[in-house]
């Protein structure tokens, strides 16, 4: 009963907190910058990751950050694919997507950025079809299995199947997109596949315990990772709520060490697991750097690399 306790009160944080921004006025007050420092080569595409979304009701997952992007020259993509599924399922959704924008623009390739589980879904297109990809970018990703945690949000939803399956299927419909599939065993890309998936995909993987992969892979796509340390950050933060500490730095989800793939560009952001995407409402700890600014930064990085 207290697991089942737990798992609905994480549901409702969730859906109040989607509810609730879904009615927030985006100001537009973003920062003067220059309007060209994040104009790459080729388009961004910001995947996103379990239980997540593109839109809805005019929400961003990816809070401001397209905007910002945008107004920097960037041309900017959101993909989405299911909220509950493994990264095969979500790889090829995601792969269908940039084919067919592909077809319909004439986009060569693409720079693909992924929080959460949307880095190892950027992953698994990179493995398949490297030629329509730049880059991958993992934004605390869940890159290598964690079990020091057993708290964790993931297990109490492993233990819930039903709940976590409606859960996406309610996110999926209220963002326009019912028709995806949902599969609980989504989880299992967490963790027990994981090793699995590493090894049918290994581009980019450090090279040695906690520490870095190559930056520019075997199979031509350059590989980056950063990774937040802090589990609870703001107390007017509702996800906070969420996350509690576990035996190892991480950011609440996801342990430092298991977000690193490819060049770490940095494994120390003061960040939760939820700030990485500024949510929610762009509320962080005193003194955290703005995510915003991450994202110009690394795209700033792609278009000096002429990517």
């Amino acid at each position: 009963m207290r697991r089942i306790s737990k798992v609905r009160g994480f549901l409702a944080v969730l859906t109040a907190s989607t509810v609730l921004l879904a009615g927030t006025v985006h100001s537009g007050a973003l920062p003067a910058q220059d309007k060209r420092s994040a104009a790459t080569r080729h388009p961004i595409v910001l995947v996103h990751g379990l239980m997540g979304w593109d839109t809805i009701l005019g929400l961003d997952y990816w809070y401001q950050i397209p905007a910002a992007l945008r107004q920097s020259g960037a041309l900017v993509l959101v993909a989405k694919v299911s909220a509950v599924n493994d990264n095969n399922v979500r790889g090829e959704q995601l792969l269908k997507q940039l084919r067919e924008w592909s077809a319909a623009k004439g986009y060569k390739k693409f720079n693909l950025i992924g929080h959460s589980l949307g880095g190892p879904t950027a992953r698994y297109v990179a493995g398949v079809a490297p030629d329509l990809v730049a880059s991958v970018t993992s934004v605390q990703s869940p890159h290598v299995v964690d079990s020091s945690n057993p708290d964790s949000i993931v297990k109490l939803l492993a233990s819930n199947p039903g709940v976590f399956s409606s859960a996406g299927k309610l996110i999926d419909w209220l963002s326009g997109n019912g028709s995806l599939p949902q599969d609980p065993a989504a989880l299992a890309a967490w963790s027990s596949n994981t090793a699995a998936f590493n090894e049918m995909w290994p581009a980019g993987k450090p090279t040695s315990s906690c520490g870095q992969g190559p930056e520019l892979a075997s199979n031509g796509v350059r590989y980056y990772s950063i990774a937040g340390n802090v589990a609870k950050t703001n107390a007017w933060d509702p996800s906070d709520l969420l996350f509690s500490e576990g035996a190892v730095p991480s950011d609440g989800l996801v342990p430092v060490c298991a977000a690193h793939w490819g060049r770490v560009l940095r494994d120390d952001y003061p960040w939760n697991h939820f700030d990485g995407v500024n949510q929610f409402f762009g509320l962080l700890g005193k003194g955290a750097p703005d995510p915003v600014t991450f994202y110009r930064l690394q795209a700033n990085r792609l278009k000096g690399l002429g990517l």
